[in-house]
């Protein structure tokens, strides 16, 4: 087991060790009911995670990185506690988890890994599931933040030209050929930004791929792994995966840009650059 990522074979040998959270979340058209599909079968133990609901909404901005208070309080209803080994997954394979395992890394629990390949392959290899809601008991979580991990707007503003910028959407969306998903976000990306789309450090199952898969893609994008990093995709979703991949070869200096395309985009005073 590292630190990113457990299998499948791992997760069935250790299920009553560990506390699962099902995070799967999907763009309005998969048109998928998350909260449903968790109900008609989940891998058993797990509790869902809500990424809309447990968010900041303070911001018109989506699922934005939540206050500590409030992550803490929401990670121990959930019956989350400090000293738990936590492992997140989701339904499309390895999307939405790598959302809620930077979130937990950024609060400072640093007990969580992703199900590499996710509920797809749990099913695929005939493992068990349960039905229904879960009712977690009350657990205790303390949110620790470590500081230089979320960029706001100004930060990555102040960094383009100077910092490497990870951009984890399609190469479509990047160049600006194809529409944003969302109304009023220009189509785009920022100056200087690198496309790394996030289906690119995946394998065909949904599983991460290995370190020398990895450091081969990078290389070829150019970017120098021991150099501050930043990464930004639509929303903070997938530029999550990134931060996966980039934790499995041990890059030092990275971080995520939470308010993402959607803010950046949606702002008339920033740079936007097409082709």
């Amino acid at each position: 087991m590292t630190h990113t990522t457990v299998s499948t074979d791992w997760l069935a040998a250790h299920l009553g060790e560990v506390k699962l959270l099902d995070a799967s979340w999907y763009m309005p058209a998969d048109k998928r009911d998350a909260k449903a599909e968790f109900e008609a079968g989940h891998i058993p133990c797990a509790v869902f995670y809500d990424l809309d609901a447990l968010s900041d909404h303070a911001t018109d901005l989506p699922h934005m990185l939540p206050t500590p208070e409030n992550f803490a309080r929401d990670l121990g209803a959930l019956g989350i506690g400090d000293g738990d080994m936590v492992v997140v997954y989701d339904g499309a394979g390895l999307f939405s988890a790598a959302r809620v395992w930077w979130m937990l890394r950024v609060m400072g629990h640093d007990k969580v890994a992703v199900l590499d390949g996710g509920l797809p392959k749990w099913k695929a290899e005939n493992h068990a599931l349960e039905k229904g809601a879960a009712a977690p008991g009350a657990a205790r979580f303390t949110a620790r933040p470590i500081a230089g991990q979320v960029r706001d707007f100004g930060e990555v503003r102040a960094a383009l030209g100077n910092t490497q910028l990870l951009d984890a959407r399609s190469n479509p969306r990047f160049t600006g050929e194809e529409k944003e998903p969302r109304a009023g976000v220009r189509s785009g990306h920022m100056p200087g930004a690198v496309n790394v789309p996030f289906r690119a450090v995946l394998n065909a199952d949904g599983t991460l791929k290995g370190e020398d898969e990895l450091k081969k893609l990078f290389a070829e994008k150019g970017v120098d792994l021991r150099a501050p990093i930043i990464t930004s995709c639509g929303s903070g979703v997938t530029a999550s995966v990134l931060m996966l991949a980039l934790a499995r070869l041990g890059a030092p200096q990275t971080s995520l840009y939470d308010g993402s395309w959607t803010e950046w985009g949606g702002r008339p005073d920033a740079e936007v650059v097409t082709g």
